[in-house]
């Protein structure tokens, strides 16, 4: 829950900046077109003079100078950042647009179009109190300004102050607007963000049900598989104490003893390996003498059944790994392929080093894997080999989760079922 909590918050602080980064761009392009009405309207406008060109110029270095102070925030900002940038980029192009308002000396000064960006900025960022005050701030602006330069360049024109009313309408509207579609946002965010952390609840709730339901399987499933050659033991000792079993008879039943020892000891043995992996002692190995060591192991069992056993391409290349466990776990997958393959059928391992990660596939020519089995082939216990203990895959994929990797089967149809083993390096 904490990890979700944190990826949120992350979440938001790369939207801070995104938020920021806009409005920088808006502002650049703005100043921009300023710039390039001076350019294109010099003889409407008259030639600006070099201190308005110095403040636009220092404007926009400004504004480039926090987009790449932003670009530099790979983590985002906070939003207590945000609202201290936009406090500061407020006040800044306040300052701009009646200093570059005073320098040309018109009646219709272009620059108050600058004021619509940090009213924006603060509906985004600020409540509605602050947007309100640089509406106000702003029109403010625009009256005075318009009060002095006809106090100084009398009569004043009325059609200057229905301009002014006109903007200051449109700065009205846009600001509490922006300010109520974003709170509607951020209201919706918070609902959303509600109903992930229950989902998120839910989630957790159903893993740890999970984990019980898997416990009491495995344990049903240790019982079982135990229960049964403690059985023949105890039924094989019983006979052997008989007092009219014969020395034949006493021999069967100790060998028949031993052999469910055996097993059990296997069994036992084949649980604790499971139950408790052992982290990987990784060494450089060559890939192909582990591949090509295991298909001539399985070759053995594969001619007893007239399963053809071999090598397809394989990598030469060396990979830091766990060579026992890795060797363990190939060497139980294509032992299993051999037994799910029929007379004169064929077993193929393959292997690939990509990207510093190895890819191992043993493929079989045997019918492919129910749908009802597919999902539960990594089950341990689960088998439908006779005399199978059900931990052979389960062992394997933890040998392959160990090292980074995971185990599947990549292709299930009749004639071609391949699992598929990756390894990270």
């Amino acid at each position: 829950m904490m990890r979700k909590i944190l990826s949120i918050e992350r979440i938001e602080s790369h939207a801070f900046r995104r938020q920021q980064l806009a409005f920088c761009v808006l502002a650049l392009f703005v100043i921009a077109v300023l710039l390039l009405m001076h350019t294109l309207f010099a003889p409407l406008l008259g030639e600006p003079s070099q201190g308005v060109i110095f403040l636009l110029c220092l404007g926009f270095s400004l504004k480039v100078l926090e987009v790449i102070w932003l670009q530099g925030r790979r983590d985002g900002i906070s939003e207590r950042t945000a609202r201290i940038e936009t406090a500061v980029s407020t006040v800044g192009i306040f300052t701009l647009a009646i200093l570059l308002a005073v320098l040309t000396n018109r009646d219709d000064s272009p620059y108050f179009v600058l004021l619509a960006i940090p009213i924006l900025q603060c509906a985004y960022h600020c409540g509605l109190i602050q947007t309100i005050i640089a509406v106000i701030a702003a029109v403010s602006m625009m009256f005075w300004w318009s009060y002095y330069y006809f106090a100084i360049h009398p009569p004043p024109r009325r059609t200057e102050y229905l301009e002014s009313g006109m903007i200051a309408v449109i700065y009205c509207l846009i600001g509490p607007l922006v300010w109520y579609l974003v709170d509607q946002l951020n209201q919706k965010q918070l609902r959303l963000y509600e109903k992930m952390a229950e989902l998120e609840l839910a989630r957790e709730s159903l893993i740890e049900k999970e984990k019980l339901a898997a416990v009491g399987r495995f344990a049903s499933g240790i019982a079982h598989e135990i229960r049964n050659p403690v059985a023949m033991i105890s039924s094989a000792l019983a006979t052997a104490a008989y007092p009219t079993a014969d020395s034949s008879e006493r021999e069967e039943m100790f060998a028949i003893a031993a052999r469910e020892s055996a097993r059990l000891e296997k069994l036992t043995g084949d649980f604790l390996v499971y139950a408790r992996p052992s982290r990987p002692r990784r060494s450089v190995i060559s890939l192909g003498d582990v591949v090509r060591h295991v298909v001539e192991v399985s070759r053995v069992r594969g001619a007893e059944h007239l399963i053809e056993v071999v090598c397809g391409a394989v990598d030469e290349s060396s990979a830091e790994v766990d060579a026992a466990q890795v060797e363990g776990a190939l060497l139980n997958l294509t032992l299993n392929a051999v037994d799910a393959t029929p007379a004169g059928g064929r077993v193929e391992v393959r292997s690939r080093i990509e990207d510093r990660c190895v890819r191992i596939d043993v493929e079989d020519s045997g019918s492919m894997i129910s749908e009802a089995n597919l999902s539960r082939v990594f089950e341990p216990f689960f088998t439908t080999k006779q005399g199978g203990t059900g931990l052979g895959l389960a062992i394997a994929r933890g040998v392959a989760l160990a090292h980074g990797g995971n185990l599947w089967v990549s292709s299930n149809r009749d004639g071609s079922v391949v699992f598929t083993m990756t390894l990270s390096q």
